[in-house]
């Protein structure tokens, strides 16, 4: 028994002897000792790999921050051990937040303390933290990338309702005197309802409906120069009164097309955008817009190129009938805009503008001679328009304004081709901020547009100067109510002296959702 069990030692010890023989064989010849260290240097410590317990220094050292910089931290943290990660998204989290704290200006300084601790806690977690950024990058890219291939077109509804009351006062109508303007006040609406959306994210669709049943003041007074900004009577009757499409072409260039509604205005940049809103802006038609952009309305389609963020050029095009086949969309009433638009200052703004238009001669703001210097007897006029505009911006709360514009009509069917030259300008003020953020103050005082000229008889010349003084007030109450009381003057009503004054006074409560 004894022999055996030496016999079974000594093999086993010839065998250990013969493995090690071999390891020491193998390590000599194959793997040199110091690429045998740098493999072992390579491999993770245990304490690397190991949870954060909340009784070690780090995990204090965290909780400390969380409490001192008030981070957002939504996991609690006081008695859970964490893992290595989980500790660098919190600690990714708080210094994200202390650093939006220094750059808004709550924290002047991090005590001396506090910056070796974050340092320190950089170091040890920097593997952790280098993964969770990596991480952070590509989610960011992924959301970027389904954003642009998977955008899906969704409709808006956006509603605008106005609800005023309107009054007028003066002794005749003009060019009457006989019949007396009717000083009453009366109650009116319009409601807009718009679908809106977009096939690629960066187009807009939309479809407005309108129902409205404020008349033009001209019927009551005599003359189209107290007609409202918002006016249009139609019974209240809902119906589409807008389509258009608009799209990119390049990052500089962009297409609108109208399919109905349009106008020459809509194509172009406004130098005074506060006064041109039917809605928000002047209570007046005169009020809104240079007259000589009111020449055509319908379908149409216009192109707007920013050369740089102070230079625009943008062109237009308007026809009354273009669904009508015998006439077309150039043998109808039409008209054709360009306008150079330049900020050549952050305070300043100025506009040119050409317009060409045939039989769209009436603006709807001069007087009758000005929508008809023929007397009835032209079928084809032709008009070329020059408009200027400009607008400096004295201070955050004074802007000032002003605009001229001069229409050259002529009647090509007429012996001898007859010309009449119609002029019109305004000066406009600005008061922003006046009691309420948000709210202000419109002032102008213009000469509606009117006949200084007319080769086909002196009897169809304005022979005096009407004057347009008006001042509303839009006090904007919420995001989505503002109340606009104004009043507007007409002097010599028709340019003719003999008529007495005007005076319209409204207070328009806009409603928008």
């Amino acid at each position: 028994m004894g022999l055996i069990v030496g016999k079974e030692m000594h093999l086993i010890g010839l065998i250990i002897s013969i493995f090690l023989s071999s390891i020491t064989k193998v390590s000599a010849t194959t793997i040199p000792v110091e690429e045998e260290n740098n493999k072992f240097h390579k491999i993770t410590s245990v304490s690397q790999l190991s949870d954060i317990t909340p009784e070690s220094w780090a995990f204090q050292t965290l909780q400390a921050l969380i409490e001192q910089y008030d981070c957002a931290i939504q996991d609690n943290t006081n008695n859970q051990t964490l893992t290595r990660y989980d500790f660098a998204s919190k600690f990714h989290t708080c210094i994200t937040h202390i650093n939006k704290l220094i750059n808004q200006g709550k924290i002047d300084k991090i005590n001396r303390i506090t910056l070796t601790n974050i340092q320190q806690l950089k170091t040890k977690f920097s593997a952790e933290l280098a993964t969770f950024s990596n991480r952070i990058d590509l989610l960011e890219k992924e959301v970027a990338a389904l954003e642009i291939q998977q955008f899906s077109p969704q409709v808006e509804l956006e509603g605008e309702i106005i609800f005023a009351v309107t009054g007028v006062a003066g002794g005749k109508k003009a060019n009457s005197r006989t019949k007396p303007i009717n000083e009453n006040l009366a109650f009116s609406d319009r409601v807009r309802l718009s679908l809106e959306t977009s096939v690629t994210g960066k187009d807009q669709l939309q479809v407005r409906l309108q129902g409205r049943n404020t008349p033009e003041l001209a019927d009551v007074t005599g003359t189209q120069m107290a007609n409202l900004g918002f006016d249009g009577d139609d019974d209240n009757e809902v119906e589409v009164d807008e389509i258009d499409y608009k799209f990119p072409l390049s990052k500089q260039t962009r297409i609108t097309l109208y399919a109905l509604g349009g106008g020459l205005g809509d194509f172009v940049p406004s130098v005074n955008p506060l006064f041109s809103g039917s809605g928000d802006g002047s209570i007046s038609t005169f009020g809104r817009e240079n007259p000589i952009r009111r020449q055509g309305g319908g379908a149409g389609i216009g192109i707007s190129h920013n050369f740089n963020d102070s230079l625009n050029f943008s062109l237009g095009y308007v026809t009354n009938d273009a669904a009508d086949p015998e006439r077309g969309i150039f043998a109808s009433p039409h008209g054709a805009i360009a306008q150079l638009t330049l900020e050549p200052t952050k305070n300043t703004a100025l506009s040119v503008t050409y317009i060409y238009s045939y039989n769209n001669v009436n603006t709807g703001t001069g007087s009758e001679l000005t929508g008809n210097p023929f007397n009835n007897q032209a079928d084809a006029i032709t008009a070329n328009s020059f408009g200027a505009e400009a607008a400096w911006q004295i201070n955050p709360t004074i802007t000032l304004g002003g605009r001229v514009g001069l229409i050259d009509a002529k009647a090509e069917d007429l012996p001898a081709n007859p010309n009449a030259v119609i002029s019109t300008w305004a000066l406009l003020l600005t008061l922003r901020d006046i009691g309420k953020e948000g709210s202000f103050a419109g002032f102008v005082v213009g000469q509606p547009p009117k006949v200084n000229h007319n080769s086909f008889g002196d009897a169809f010349e304005d022979e005096d100067t009407s004057l347009h003084i008006e001042a509303f007030y839009h006090l904007q109450i919420t995001d989505n109510l503002a109340i606009t009381p104004g009043l507007f003057l007409i002097t010599n009503p028709e340019h003719n002296n003999s008529n007495d004054k005007i005076y319209i006074g409204t207070v328009r409560t806009t409603f928008t959702f």
